[in-house]
């Protein structure tokens, strides 16, 4: 995997809707011929059509995060611990390998399915991408409050929600609060805060960069057990 983590200045600068404060705009040194050299685009693409594939393909998201938790993993594994047919476990599979964020070992039957976590944190641009945000946006799949709150308000304001439900947890803001914050109804709020409750259980102990996410509150949540969140309420096949 060659996914390249860009560094923040200062972590506290994180928005409680998601985001991080950029308060300059970017040096104009940081885009030069090199920077814009068509290679060196070329070379990020892969980089850029993966993330948007797993953003865009919450499916898709889901396989990569019960890959990235718990791998190695067989694919007979992912059928059972998601409930996927054959065809469709392999379709994603093949899809995860094309893009290269999985890695497949063809020299062992079953065969064995890798993926490192991808972590994606730009000073300039309001936003934070890591397992537990992927693992979120794939909740859509299996609860119907997620679903709900993505076809109204999209993959941008669930990582909003995202965030403001780690400070809820943490008791740093409350559900009227956070409905402020990101412009929705206060019952959407209370709703989505606790549907992402799985994300923020599982990814707080298989995330290793879920810190990143909550640099202020990652260990002042008050989050169920591991225990407590059966693989279905995550939207994964397991949680131990």
């Amino acid at each position: 995997m060659d996914f390249e983590q860009m560094s923040m200045t200062d972590t506290d600068r994180f928005r409680p809707d998601g985001g991080i404060d950029a308060l300059d705009p970017p040096p104009t040194d940081i885009i030069d011929e090199e920077t814009l050299d068509p290679a060196a685009l070329a070379q990020n693409a892969p980089r850029l059509e993966a993330v948007v594939h797993l953003l865009n393909q919450p499916a898709l998201a889901r396989v990569y995060v019960y890959v990235c938790y718990w791998g190695p993993v067989s694919p007979p594994e992912i059928m059972d611990g998601l409930e996927l047919s054959k065809s469709t476990a392999y379709e994603y599979v093949d899809q995860l390998v094309d893009l290269g964020l999985v890695d497949r070992d063809d020299s062992t039957r079953p065969q064995q399915l890798m993926a490192d976590p991808i972590i994606i944190v730009a000073q300039y641009v309001p936003i934070v991408i890591t397992p537990t945000v992927l693992h979120a946006l794939a909740l859509q799949e299996v609860d119907e409050d997620v679903e709900y709150f993505m076809d109204r308000y999209g993959a941008g304001k669930l990582i909003a929600a995202l965030r403001g439900a780690g400070l809820h947890f943490a008791a740093k803001t409350t559900q009227r609060m956070l409905a402020t914050d990101i412009d929705v109804r206060e019952t959407e709020a209370m709703m989505v805060i606790y549907a992402l409750e799985p994300a923020l259980t599982v990814g707080r102990t298989h995330d290793p960069f879920f810190e990143h996410l909550f640099p202020d509150v990652h260990d002042e949540m008050d989050l169920s057990s591991l225990d407590e969140v059966d693989g279905a309420s995550a939207g994964l096949g397991s949680t131990e």
